[in-house]
């Protein structure tokens, strides 16, 4: 029999908008400040998990909430089971919004709020492609569940625990991603760079900077407060600086306090150079006044290592391999303060032939004349490659075929999905080649055409995979 996915997915769209709304409109940030044992990753990612498992209860699965980290909705029979990981925890939204990132609208359309693209969308579109194989009632051998976490966007504490604790499927993919497949992820490693508190001498005295929101992210943001004895010079050398660079912001002087806020633009940390980088812009700025102690070291390290270095070439740690790509750096985060010194985050996606344990070496190294601290930042997550003629990649290339009428190949991305949660797993969607990328960024968004497309491939490819 030949099932047509786009009309099973057409009869059911607004059914699926409106559950998709359901979970957008849940503000899931993870918010440390209000964690208990109850919301381990505050009570946000609790709400949106909840909200996506009643959604499974109502329409008959069965489900399980796993300590309010991760649950799953399950369907099917057989010993052998799929996983299919989605998230429905968000990245902080930033500034930039031209509507409220937490009431999706659509316009144009698309469907903007934060999570529409990451993950949330991706997600309910997956979990419509299993309701339409069980609405269908077609045979299946083999057990899928839909498996959603609370913290992809920072540690992954909601798989390690889920894993830990439920059966581990045996293949699967994350809609979370691109088409026509990731079968490659790079490692993913932070490391903090750390500056002493000293900030003596000089005409100009740091008091505070700051930029930055998460470390997979580009910082669309920065602030910088300090005293100086020359504000004079340094409003007109602002107001020719951003003549001169793709940042705007504001000079604001009240004595001899001096306040500046710059605004760049945010991307995923996998591409920074989609980005405008406002840290490391106001740095590159600072650096050509008169600073002391360890806030110019601060300034001129960011400027003549950082800036503009997304494959830390002048730090000497550029590398590429030939199926993976190459190493990206991203600076995420940065602080300083007067009594606590300062820190810059930086955020590594490498390829095979680099190790965290190389990286952080050779980065000590690289700065040790600023007398600097390196630290690293969690556990890090190795590369991740399932071969292209692993059936599982096989099979998700030709559904994207028949779907698309396109040649599917395979691809290694900076980007880190649940794929990599598995041994044969890989990232599929929902993003298409013609797609626009609004992940991590404002007035994000998901056009309805490739909300649609998507939900029809993965019913056709889940179907591959289980019957």
């Amino acid at each position: 029999m030949e099932i047509n996915w786009t009309k099973e997915v057409e009869m059911r769209k607004e059914a699926l908008l409106e559950d998709l709304f359901t979970i957008l409109r849940v503000d899931s940030v993870r918010d440390d400040s209000k964690a208990t044992p109850e919301m381990p990753v505050g009570p946000g990612p609790k709400e949106a998990l909840e909200a996506f498992l009643e959604i499974g209860e109502r329409d008959g699965f069965i489900t399980k909430n796993v300590d309010n980290l991760a649950g799953h909705i399950e369907y099917g029979v057989g010993e052998e089971l799929m996983g299919v990981f989605g998230h429905v925890d968000v990245v902080p939204t930033g500034t930039g919004w031209e509507t409220n990132p937490f009431e999706p609208i659509i316009k144009n359309d698309r469907i903007y709020a934060r999570g529409s693209s990451d993950d949330k969308g991706p997600s309910m579109a997956a979990y419509y492609a299993i309701k339409i194989i069980r609405d269908l009632g077609l045979p299946v051998s083999k057990r899928v569940r839909m498996i959603i976490g609370t913290d992809e966007e920072s540690g992954w504490q909601c798989m390690t625990h889920y894993l830990k604790h439920e059966e581990t499927p045996a293949f699967g993919f994350s809609p979370d991603a691109d088409f026509p497949i990731i079968n490659g992820e790079k490692g993913n490693q932070s490391l903090y760079v750390r500056f002493r508190n000293e900030v003596a001498g000089g005409k100009n005295q740091l008091t505070s900077f700051d930029a930055g929101l998460r470390e997979n992210m580009v910082p669309q943001d920065a602030t910088v407060v300090f005293t100086s004895s020359e504000t004079a010079n340094i409003k007109t050398a602002w107001d020719n600086f951003v003549e001169n660079n793709p940042v705007k912001g504001t000079v604001t002087v009240e004595g001899d306090t001096v306040t500046i806020e710059v605004v760049g633009k945010s991307a995923h940390g996998m591409n920074p150079a989609a980005g405008i980088n406002a840290g490391t812009y106001l740095a590159v700025f600072l650096n050509q006044f008169n600073f002391g102690g360890e806030a110019a070291k601060f300034f001129s390290l960011i400027t003549d290592y950082i800036h503009l270095e997304f494959t830390a070439e002048k730090i000497g740690l550029a590398h590429t391999d030939e199926i993976m790509g190459e190493l990206t750096m991203n600076a995420g985060i940065f602080t300083f303060t007067a009594e606590e010194g300062g820190q810059i985050a930086l955020n590594f996606r490498y390829p095979t032939g680099v190790s965290a344990e190389g990286l952080e070496i050779n980065l000590e190294a690289a700065l040790s004349q600023y007398g600097i601290t390196i630290a690293k930042g969690g556990l890090g997550k190795e590369p991740h490659y399932v071969p292209a003629d692993d059936p599982l990649v096989k099979t998700l290339l030709a559904v994207y075929e028949k779907h698309t009428g396109l040649k599917g190949k395979e691809r290694s991305i900076g980007g880190g999905t649940y794929g990599r949660l598995l041994k044969r797993g890989v990232a599929y969607g929902a993003l298409f080649p013609d797609s626009i990328d609004t992940m991590h960024q404002a007035n994000e968004f998901l056009a309805l055409d490739d909300l649609f497309r998507a939900t029809a491939i993965y019913a056709d490819a889940i179907y591959e995979l289980i019957k």
